[in-house]
């Protein structure tokens, strides 16, 4: 009996949850992108005006970036002024949730049939590398080395942490921006 009143509030916790982390991310690819020269040169390769998109089937959560040129990216939120380029779709929130809370990379995700991608591969993989980065940036160490399929041996501690407070400082503001609009 108990299970029955709990199992709704664990799925409303997990909607939540990925909804707050595709806000985040989408605020932190264009951080990213506005600091981080590997970032913009993995960006550069996308055309001008490709929109990007990361969602929960059918009608979820979303976040949409579009690249701006130049390597930057540009948050949308959860709306696309037009059909996006690239597509990745999460079958269901728990499988969302595994990737967001980082108890499952996006590669095991993908080998395990949790997620469609629905574009061409080669921008699919780009932007993936693309996340990988931001994440090895902005998460703990031994949380990242979970979360991405391999972690950068030539990123050292001053380098990471700088960085992640440049993108944590540029999120912050983005969202203050946001509530004040």
């Amino acid at each position: 009996m108990l299970a029955k009143r709990i199992q709704p509030m664990v799925f409303q916790a997990r909607r939540l949850y990925v909804e707050l982390m595709f806000q985040v991310m989408g605020r932190a690819l264009q951080a990213v992108s506005e600091i981080d020269s590997a970032v913009q040169k993995e960006a550069r390769a996308l055309p001008d005006g490709f929109l990007f998109e990361m969602m929960v089937m059918p009608d979820g959560s979303r976040l949409i970036v579009e690249h701006t040129g130049n390597g930057r990216f540009h948050y949308h939120g959860d709306s696309a002024p037009r059909p996006v380029d690239l597509s990745i779709q999460f079958k269901h929130i728990a499988h969302a949730f595994l990737v967001l809370s980082f108890q499952e990379k996006t590669s095991v995700a993908f080998a395990n049939d949790r997620m469609l991608v629905d574009g061409d591969i080669s921008y699919a993989i780009r932007m993936t590398r693309v996340l990988n980065r931001l994440e090895t940036f902005i998460l703990p160490k031994l949380v990242a080395k979970r979360a991405v399929k391999e972690y950068p041996s030539n990123l050292h501690l001053p380098e990471k942490l700088l960085s992640a407070a440049r993108i944590y400082l540029k999120v912050a503001t983005h969202f203050v921006e946001t509530v004040r609009a």
